[in-house]
């Protein structure tokens, strides 16, 4: 009778708390299975709504991964084609260096920007991504387009534009001959920089960086602007010497101290100094690096006669009157105020204005 009364006492006690176990514990399950649903869920709605696509591959023996992240136009680059091109040093500068490479799948030839590790900012920053994105995102018939980004397991960093093979506008400009004199190319050129400018300045996006070796020309003397937000993904030390050459180039703004106070009139300033640079055929060199500064008292002796002697020549009627207001935008661009620099739309309208002239 003991042991049968001692039997169930026991089990009166256990069967309450084993019930109650065996409830937690298919509870628990249920709840670890529907998180990890919804985070499979929200995983790839991030895939569906990524403006890119970011592929990992893992470096044997290294605790960093490789990265590309691929936007619109470079759907066909892969590591092992970006890293196994054969490549032609085409430009360099304190930050980096442009390589010319064909791809030896695809056979593009495209054009790679290494950033040297020591300048650029860590991938592993939180804005990192972000601008990658943003860079990546943009397109615009004026504009290098961003096709691909690779991140090394070393931190070395690679960017992927398309190459454009009519030299840049500097080129250009230096070279003198009939087509740098042609009123209709000055302001064809003029107006597609400032288009691209504009849908840049609408998106938030300030360049940081505009000069005429900076603009890229297609066949038909088209202007594609590049190296834009560049001073994004830089550290502040290599993004100061880049300001610090522009200086010496004659296109930063005079109240520009720090990279990171560009803005979107210091972009116009530079704006600016390339109109007057198609127009004179000159490079604007500056002597006094604090800041820029401009003749205002010699303006009838800046733009070249060529170009009225070629407009003459080509029966166009362009007069000396539209040269002279193509001059006073510029100089309305280049004000020593920024608030009395015109915005990238108002340019626009007053160029439209001078063709019709």
């Amino acid at each position: 009778m003991r042991t049968s009364h001692l039997l169930k006492l026991i089990l009166a006690v256990s069967l309450p708390t084993t019930f109650l176990i065996t409830v937690a514990i298919i509870t628990i399950f249920f709840i670890f299975c529907r998180r990890r649903t919804e985070t499979e869920i929200s995983e790839a709605q991030r895939d569906v709504e990524s403006p890119y696509e970011k592929q990992d591959f893992s470096d044997v023996g290294s605790e960093t991964e490789e990265e590309l992240f691929i936007f619109h136009g470079g759907e066909d680059l892969t590591i092992c084609d970006i890293l196994d091109a054969p490549g032609e040093v085409i430009g360099k500068s304190s930050y980096g260096t442009l390589y010319k490479a064909t791809l030896q799948r695809s056979g593009k030839v495209r054009v790679l920007r290494f950033l040297r590790p020591l300048c650029a900012v860590r991938s592993d920053s939180k804005e990192f991504n972000g601008v990658v994105e943003l860079l990546g995102f943009v397109r615009h018939d004026n504009l290098v387009p961003l096709l691909g980004f690779y991140v090394g397991d070393r931190r070395e960093k690679l960017m992927i534009h398309p190459l454009f093979g009519s030299g840049n506008l500097s080129e250009f400009i230096k070279c003198g001959d009939v087509d740098a004199h042609k009123w209709s190319n000055i302001l064809s050129i003029t107006i597609g920089i400032a288009r691209g400018l504009d849908h840049l300045h609408t998106g938030m996006i300030v360049h940081g960086n505009l000069k005429s070796k900076n603009v890229l020309l297609e066949q038909g003397f088209k202007p594609r602007v590049s190296d834009f937000g560049l001073h994004l993904l830089l550290n502040p030390a290599a993004g100061q010497e880049i300001l610090e050459a522009s200086a010496a180039e004659g296109y930063k703004a005079p109240e520009l101290i720090k990279m990171k106070e560009v803005s979107k009139e210091s972009d116009v300033y530079s704006f600016g100094v390339i109109m007057l640079e198609l127009v004179s055929g000159k490079e604007s060199i500056n002597k006094n690096p604090t800041g820029t500064v401009l003749d205002h008292n010699s303006l009838s002796n800046l733009y070249r006669p060529e170009i009225l002697r070629r407009c003459v020549k080509d029966g166009n009627g362009v007069t000396e009157v539209c040269v002279l207001e193509y001059f006073q935008l510029a100089m309305s661009c280049c004000s020593l105020s920024p608030s009395l620099r015109p915005s990238f739309k108002q340019v626009l309208r007053k160029l439209e204005e001078i063709r019709k002239c």
